[in-house]
């Protein structure tokens, strides 16, 4: 990033900015006065063990959720919006999560997946215009993403990495400026971690923030400089990577006894 940009990152509003957000549903706190800013570009990893809140936050963002209050020591803006809705989120954020994968279970083409990006559906139908614009600019992400050989593949007849590839892929159509990925590598075998990884890095070296929602450590891609960690429904500890990252900090996070150790730039825990 240049000078410029980054400058014109700073002057310019978060993309996310929370301040005491709490929510609760049927009676039970699901985020517990949660504070953070995310600026656009950012590499971020939102870090913590099942049932931390984390889910609970990408839906607050994306309005599935709200605040259960709303006051003076209560922010909750987009890009400096205190109101916004789905399509305000499209350009900006593109969110891929597991629930969404389990909507597209029919013989949809991976194609056909991700030119329904533009419409935000489940699939094509007949009252969708799909331009000739629409369909090179989907043929160019399947091709980013390495999987242009499987456009015309349904997507019940190809793996848990590929799907989340070409749902990835789906997401990417309104070229946002960051994407929101929801626990990506559940259910993904070693070659499928390996192939998704380098697919999430060249992602994230094209200029697109990521938001890495994961209870993995080894998800947390080199590119990512920024974890948070959230227990309880509440933000624990945000900071640079390597200050976060500590024995200390990541075995109290989830209860155990670890061992944190870096290699190529990834982060492992061992000794639980």
């Amino acid at each position: 990033m240049t000078d410029s940009s980054a400058d014109a990152q700073k002057s310019s509003p978060p993309l996310l900015e929370f301040e005491n957000v709490s929510v609760v549903r049927e009676g039970r706190k699901l985020l517990d006065s949660v504070s953070l800013t995310v600026r656009e570009g950012e590499h971020i990893a939102l870090l913590g063990p099942n049932g931390a809140g984390k889910s609970s936050l990408i839906r607050t963002i994306a309005r599935d959720y709200y605040p259960s209050c709303r006051g003076s020591d209560v922010t909750f803006r987009f890009r400096g919006l205190d109101r916004w809705d789905a399509f305000d989120l499209r350009s900006h954020l593109g969110v891929v999560s597991g629930d969404l994968q389990h909507t597209f279970t029919r013989g949809i083409s991976a194609r056909e997946v991700v030119l329904s990006g533009f419409f935000s559906s489940v699939g094509l139908f007949l009252s969708h215009e799909v331009t000739p614009a629409m369909e090179q600019k989907a043929d160019e992400i399947l091709e980013f993403l390495e999987v242009a050989h499987l456009a015309d593949r349904p997507m019940t007849g190809i793996s848990s990495g590929e799907a989340r590839r070409i749902l990835i892929g789906r997401a990417l159509v309104h070229d946002p400026g960051t994407l929101v990925l929801d626990e990506p590598t559940n259910s993904l075998d070693l070659h499928a971690l390996h192939t998704f990884r380098k697919t999430l890095r060249k992602i994230a070296r094209s200029g697109t923030g990521i938001i890495l929602v994961t209870h993995n450590l080894h998800d947390i891609i080199p590119e990512i400089s920024r974890v948070i960690l959230m227990r309880d429904g509440a933000v624990r500890m945000d900071g640079e990577k390597a200050e976060v990252l500590t024995d200390e900090a990541v075995g109290g996070l989830f209860r155990v006894p670890v061992r944190v150790r870096e290699e190529d730039g990834y982060y492992y825990a061992t000794g639980y």
